[in-house]
């Protein structure tokens, strides 16, 4: 039985089943690119490739509710938050169509040497490794800047969400992108690893685990290929004495459970001074309770089931170790009996550094809440982590949460709001969070030639 299936978690039901692509598909796909990539497609005017972004946004919005249903069958998002990563999707393609040419141009260096300047050229074929928790939104963060720049993409999607790769592909075809622009392909890890190690593949871009992060990092560096990695988070939800706690415990919440906790930059771990944790604990978990769990395509459902019930149970077990090494069950922590992959919106507290869980990423709807005196103690928790990705900062007094945003090591830092995407911005983290950026100006530079030219005496 293929790998790669659709299950509907709300269910644990067989949607459907999609056959393992054959060696002879993968070598035909990456011969395609390589050829692609050869051609004035790739290397030519940027011209007919933005106008396939403006035709693929089109398309995307124009099937918005399609897209968003199947999202939301095969991995469990909420219906509604469906439609926001279908949305946020147009929104990138039409971002790298209307700028990606301003961000190609040439930029002149000055110099004693002549007159110099900096090209930029695609950089060759890439291989993307990308996650099932926003299943269109991972795929056009590689797809649209690249496409820009003229990088043929080979993907391989996560097996749980078949369904919406194949849609994913099926647009980009649709919107006049030639073969070899964009391939999705159900392989095997061990056929990414081949296809990195060969010359025609120059870069590879994953989003995903530590593990599976590790594993194409050491891959292609034995291959000397660039990458770029997003990886797990850790992040903080900072909230000070001085906020407007009602609206942080409002975003807090949301922070938390959006997507049923599956995303790399949720508030995870809850930093609250002493002199108001009481009341933000107590509001917080009133928040907790008032979470309706169901279908995901109920408009009314606010958590919706983990993606699979691997997922599920790996969570399940996670809290059951915390607990057992000295944490606090504050609220929650069962697995919610029925056939789907659901489990209850929970709170720990009083975790300790020597708890493995202090250190671990809970990729689920549970939030650790620590309590601390000052800033320079927020400051040392929120950097006592492997990860560095996200973070925020509830205040009143915004010069205070700009100088502790400057202390956080982390990628991204949001003051008064919770972690959040936007095309213009660029998303990124640090230590095992992983390197480089996707969005903005920084994402379309990072698969590229900057190539400098230098014209001698000028």
């Amino acid at each position: 039985m293929s790998a790669y299936q659709s299950v509907n978690p709300a269910t644990n039901k067989v949607m459907k089943t999609w056959p393992a692509h054959s060696d002879e598909y993968v070598e035909s796909a990456l011969e395609k690119a390589w050829q692609l990539w050869q051609s004035d497609w790739s290397r030519g005017p940027v011209q007919p490739r933005i106008q396939v972004l403006h035709k693929l946004a089109d398309l995307i919005d124009s099937r918005a509710e399609e897209l968003a249903k199947v999202a939301s069958l095969e991995m469990g998002k909420l219906l509604k938050q469906s439609r926001g990563e279908v949305a946020i999707c147009a929104q990138i393609a039409r971002y790298y169509a209307e700028h990606a040419e301003k961000f190609l141009q040439p930029v002149p260096y000055p110099t004693e040497l002549g007159d110099a300047w900096v090209e930029y050229h695609p950089l060759g074929v890439l291989v993307a490794v990308e996650p099932w928790n926003f299943p269109y939104y991972q795929l056009m963060r590689v797809l649209a800047p690249n496409l820009a720049a003229g990088n043929p993409v080979l993907a391989k999607h996560a097996a749980i969400v078949p369904h919406c790769a194949s849609l994913f592909e099926e647009l980009v075809r649709e919107a006049g992108a030639p073969e070899g622009a964009w391939t999705n392909l159900f392989i095997s890890s061990d056929k990414v690893a081949e296809l990195i190690a060969d010359d025609r593949v120059q870069g590879a871009a994953l989003t995903g685990s530590e593990r599976a992060g590790s594993a194409v990092a050491q891959q292609a560096g034995k291959y000397l290929k660039k990458t770029t990695l997003e990886l797990g988070g850790n992040d903080v939800f900072v909230v000070l004495d001085d906020c407007d706690l009602d609206e942080a415990v409002k975003q807090g919440a949301q922070a938390r459970l959006s997507n049923a906790g599956q995303i790399c930059t949720a508030a995870k771990r809850f930093i609250v001074q002493r002199s108001i944790y009481d009341r933000f604990l107590e509001r917080f978990t009133a928040a907790f309770e008032a979470m309706k769990i169901g279908d995901p395509l109920d408009e009314s459902t606010t958590l919706g089931p983990l993606s699979s019930a691997s997922a599920r149970d790996t969570l399940a077990k996670q809290v059951e170790n915390a607990v057992k090494q000295g944490a606090t069950l504050h609220y929650g922590g069962k697995v919610i009996d029925g056939p789907g992959c659901f489990y209850q919106p929970t709170i720990l507290t009083n975790i300790t550094r020597d708890n493995p869980a202090y250190f671990e990423e809970f990729f689920g709807p549970v939030a650790q809440v620590y309590v601390v005196e000052n800033d320079d103690e927020i400051v040392k928790l929120a950097n006592d982590s492997h990860y560095g990705l996200g973070g925020a900062v509830f205040t009143g007094d915004i010069a205070r949460g700009k100088r502790l945003a400057s202390r956080i090591e982390t990628g991204m830092v949001f003051i008064n709001s919770a972690s959040d995407t936007a095309a213009e911005l660029p998303f990124g983290g640090i230590k095992r969070s992983g390197y480089g950026r996707e969005l903005s100006d920084l994402g379309i530079k990072e698969f590229v030639n900057q190539k400098l030219v230098v014209v001698s005496g000028q």
